[in-house]
């Protein structure tokens, strides 16, 4: 079968591969959309950045090449001896974090932490195999297209509640592509009152705009702290960095008000200077989310389920996998009107 396969930086390739072996707490995934994910972007433009690639990861006992795509959704079509709780034909998304499992949810996400598609074999195929325990079942009101959104939106949702975002609260989002804008859907369904989108992206602020941001402010034309004071005098009480550089880093810290958090979402690719002392001078809390409990996952399903949570105009485009370099990655990398890119496999509804 085609998979989509990690070979090293700028090298992803379209090859022909076997499935492994499905184990007893398995389930066989017809994997029917998968979506490209900032991460997956990463890994291709400067990996291997998760990817293990000289010794084998620590939970997967997997090594590189192997199948990416970590957001997907299909049908059940083979179920392991030991699966209790699923069935041929159910209709599943995927969550793709694996932990050693030891601790409370509230720590588990970071006890081990492996990514189905990063440091295993993932969704960008045909079949893919998963654990049991990372199966959701999708309700009805939700096609197997809006599946392969559960995971980006997951990871938004978790980032509101580490923000501990309240009715009525303000909010600001640095950078709008596809995860920032994830966030400010999750801000808008959490209550925000005032959510303010920033990037130096007309394209992206427009589709910021779309997806539910009350104002909007292209870094490239005005100073952003001065820009959000000017419609919150004193400072967001919730920030969100998710564009990973050093300027929307500080910018995220000096536009939140006294006491107020800061929530890091985004993947810094390089190290950045930063002087704690801003801290200090204004009690801003900062705090950081790299994925989601199983609790989140659960309730972004609901929520995407009763139509609270409305992340299906993201996607931009559509594509097969045979084209998945250029009409993906390299689209997203290079084509700023592009937010959310799925890729098609058996396309099932």
């Amino acid at each position: 079968m085609k998979a989509a396969v990690w070979y090293g930086k700028k090298d992803l390739r379209v090859d022909e591969i076997e499935l492994k072996q499905t184990k007893d707490t398995d389930v066989k995934v017809r994997v029917a959309w998968a979506g490209i994910c900032g991460s997956d972007l990463h890994e291709y433009e400067e990996g291997p950045v998760f990817v293990p690639n000289e010794k084998e990861d620590p939970l997967t006992g997997e090594i590189a090449p192997l199948t990416m795509g970590h957001e997907f959704a299909g049908v059940i079509e083979e179920v392991g001896p030991k699966v209790t709780k699923y069935k041929v034909g159910d209709r599943v998304a995927i969550n793709p974090t694996i932990t050693y499992g030891n601790k409370p949810e509230d720590l588990d996400p970071y006890d081990g932490f492996s990514f189905i598609g990063l440091h295993s074999d993932g969704g960008f195929t045909k079949y893919a195999n998963v654990p049991e325990d990372n199966v959701y079942l999708l309700p009805e009101s939700l096609t197997l297209q809006d599946g392969a959104l559960v995971e980006p939106t997951a990871v938004a949702v978790q980032a509101v509640k580490e923000g501990k975002l309240q009715f009525g609260d303000t909010v600001a989002v640095f950078g709008a592509g596809p995860i920032g804008l994830m966030t400010i859907i999750a801000a808008k369904a959490a209550g925000a009152s005032k959510i303010i989108a920033l990037d130096l992206s007309e394209t992206r602020i427009e589709k910021a705009k779309e997806l539910g941001a009350t104002h909007v402010v292209n870094s490239s034309e005005q100073d952003a702290v001065t820009a959000i004071k000017e419609i919150v005098p004193d400072g967001v009480d919730v920030s969100f960095e998710v564009a990973g550089v050093a300027p929307t880093f500080k910018q995220a810290i000096d536009s939140t008000r006294a006491r107020g958090t800061m929530v890091i979402v985004s993947i810094f690719a390089r190290e950045i200077e930063w002087n704690p002392i801003q801290l200090t001078n204004t009690g801003v809390k900062v705090t950081s989310t790299i994925a989601y409990t199983p609790t989140t996952f659960q309730q972004t399903v609901d929520l995407m389920g009763t139509g609270q949570l409305k992340p299906q105009g993201i996607i931009t485009d559509q594509i097969q996998l045979d084209d998945i370099v250029e009409n993906g990655f390299e689209a997203l990398t290079n084509d700023k009107s592009q937010a959310k890119i799925v890729v098609e496999l058996s396309g099932e509804k």
